[in-house]
């Protein structure tokens, strides 16, 4: 998830209905849709909003179909930015007034309208099945709406500001949960999460937060050996 954007200079695009729907999924996202129904957000994570104060934004948990099956749409930060650099997320960002009420399609737009541009794919082939609860990411302030969609008609992606993003890239599911590919990460404050080694890059923190519960609740999740640890470097 990067920060806002600055569009001075920009005329300020239309903003398209949209919808969240899981009319037509593949039958191996419905469980992920269900899920999306009925989790609360202390199953998701133990950083809940706080009543009053924080910034509203969004991610957009985008599942594909490749060579190798499913697969989820991920970023690596580039790694001359002063925070987060090198680390892997999901699309997104703050929302921008003319994403709308953070309470209703706000989110949506949002996670759309990011997706876009960082990574450069066509918001009108992806279809949002579904929203999650709304998390805290306590060091950066930020509220954040994950929003699930199925990328309906696959378009061309890339890094589209080298500045921010060093690459672009999509997981294999079937990565995500081999177990050889799993670990927990141990920060400097002690805190411990879940995390993903996939192409040549470790997914941690709020990210591997989100796909580590999204593997349980839908069922995907294989067992794998919670002992073994990555340790992450103090600038992390």
């Amino acid at each position: 998830m990067t920060r806002a954007r600055q569009d001075a200079g920009h005329p300020a695009r239309t903003r398209t209905a949209v919808a969240v729907t899981d009319e037509g999924l593949p039958d191996w996202l419905l469980p992920v849709a269900r899920a999306a129904r009925t989790v609360a957000p202390e199953q998701l994570s133990r950083f809940l909003p706080p009543e009053t104060g924080g910034r509203q934004a969004a991610v957009l948990i985008l599942f594909g179909e490749g060579e190798r099956g499913p697969e989820l749409l991920l970023m690596e930060r580039a790694g001359s930015l002063r925070s987060h650099a090198g680390q892997l997320s999901f699309p997104g960002g703050a929302l921008d007034p003319e994403d709308g009420d953070p309470d209703t399609t706000g989110p949506l737009h949002a996670a759309l309208r990011e997706a876009e541009e960082e990574t450069g794919l066509d918001p009108a082939g992806v279809q949002i099945f579904g929203v999650l609860p709304r998390l805290y990411i306590p060091v950066s302030g930020f509220i954040v709406t994950p929003v699930l969609a199925w990328w309906r008609s696959p378009s061309p992606f890339r890094a589209v500001d080298p500045a921010e993003t060093a690459r672009v890239f999509t997981a294999p599911v079937a990565d995500l949960t081999d177990p050889a590919n799993r670990a927990t990460t141990v920060h400097p404050s002690g805190h411990r999460g879940p995390a993903f080694l996939v192409e040549s890059a470790l997914v941690w923190g709020f990210t591997a937060g989100l796909i580590d519960r999204i593997l349980h609740f839908a069922g995907w999740e294989r067992p794998w050996d919670r002992a073994k640890q990555v340790p992450l470097d103090w600038r992390a």
